[in-house]
């Protein structure tokens, strides 16, 4: 069998390189390439690194590392499902790796978890070669559809407590799901009270991006917060989340809900009650930017 090679690695190391963070790379060191295939949306590599395990990576950005995905994966679902009193029903926009899955089927209160994802090449690579997130797909309540997200919500209305949007960068197929029409579908398909995460950049590279996003998404839900997550592999160490709701009175920044601490001990490597509120305590310049 041939060797597998690609542009992205050269003398053993990946190098992530992307005019979305001009002037800064980030770099891997390579122990061996996995798999690699161009599904019909995007270029999908999966290789193991000398220090951050099995390594997701579509079009070229790295998506998730086995050593510190938990900092995104519990961030972005439990900041929604712990705002929200009593989420029954959950829809996982993008998130094809697994790992949001895991992190909602937590929640004993969750009766249907569905995940939709437009790269059915994510879900079974991520099966194959990402055990630790992808164990998501084998609960009991959880329904997978392969398909465009967008589309798929123009067909619920009022149906969901709480829906998050796991996605890439808004280049290529996820560059829907950073505008206004996407948040306005979201609205919709939400129950009463229902809540949103989505992610949301960072603000060392887009703050103007992320302000933007905020004001526009100020129009379509009365509830708009900007909250973070530290993780290496990502560009600047660091991503954000928008999280919001339909009911102007929530304060989706303190949980209404939460674990007893032996249950955060159990459950969580990343999150707890004190990280939910201290996440959306801003540095000064990006706290000025999203008044």
């Amino acid at each position: 069998m041939a060797e597998i090679t690609h542009p992205t690695i050269q003398d053993g190391w990946f190098r992530e390189i992307s005019p979305m963070w001009p002037g800064q790379a980030m770099t891997l060191k390579v122990n061996s390439i996995v798999h690699h295939e161009k599904s019909k949306y995007q270029d999908v590599l999966i290789f193991e690194s000398s220090d951050y395990g099995m390594v997701l990576v579509l079009d070229n950005v790295i998506q998730a590392t086995e050593r510190d995905e938990f900092a995104y994966q519990e961030m972005i679902t439990h900041l929604a499902m712990m705002a929200h009193p009593s989420p029954k029903k959950v829809l996982v926009i993008g998130g094809g790796d697994g790992g949001v899955l895991r992190e909602v089927v937590k929640h004993e209160c969750v009766e249907e978890a569905t995940l939709c994802d437009i790269d059915e090449a994510v879900i079974r690579l991520s099966k194959k070669y990402l055990p630790g997130m992808s164990v998501g797909f084998q609960h009991p309540n959880v329904k997978v559809h392969v398909g465009d997200g967008f589309k798929f919500l123009d067909d619920y209305k009022e149906t969901f407590d709480v829906i998050i949007t796991d996605s890439s960068d808004p280049e290529g197929p996820a560059e829907s799901l950073f505008q206004k029409p996407y948040f306005e579908l979201l609205h919709g398909a939400l129950r009463k009270g229902g809540i949103i995460t989505t992610q949301a950049e960072n603000p060392w590279l887009h703050m103007k991006m992320i302000a933007d996003l905020k004001k526009s998404i100020g129009t379509v839900f009365p509830v708009a917060e900007y909250g973070w997550t530290t993780i290496p592999t990502y560009p600047s160490g660091q991503i954000g989340f928008m999280v919001c709701c339909k009911d102007g009175k929530v304060n989706v920044k303190k949980p209404v809900r939460s674990w007893s601490k032996a249950e955060e001990d159990k459950l969580c490597k990343y999150y707890s009650k004190e990280i939910h509120e201290a996440c959306f305590v801003l540095p000064k310049f990006a706290e000025k930017a999203l008044r």
